[in-house]
């Protein structure tokens, strides 16, 4: 087993989750499956495939992506005049993480 019930625990405190027993067992099950996938996965021989930073459709080369045009960005009172509470020049959010 790749995943331990252990590092299931570690990383379910590290992103605050609470999770029973049976929760566990049944990450650590389902993670071990996807490692163990992505395992074969690793065994194929990709050697002759090209690498490839964008998958596009078989049309025009930038047929997928809106046209890159240049503006005047916002500046920090436009960007603040709809926030519904802001002060020194940020947002302000209520605090959400508690421990």
């Amino acid at each position: 087993m790749k995943i331990t019930e252990s590092e299931v625990r570690y990383v379910a405190d590290l992103a605050n989750l609470r999770l029973s027993e049976v929760e566990i067992a049944r990450m650590a099950r389902e993670m071990d499956a996807i490692l163990s996938h992505m395992d074969k996965l690793n065994e194929v021989d990709t050697s002759s495939v090209p690498p490839m930073a964008q998958v596009l459709f078989e049309a025009e080369e930038t047929a997928t992506l809106r046209p890159d045009v240049p503006h005047v960005p916002f500046d920090n009172r436009e960007a603040l005049r709809n926030a519904p509470n802001a002060g020194a020049g940020f947002f302000k959010v209520p605090k959400v993480i508690e421990r």
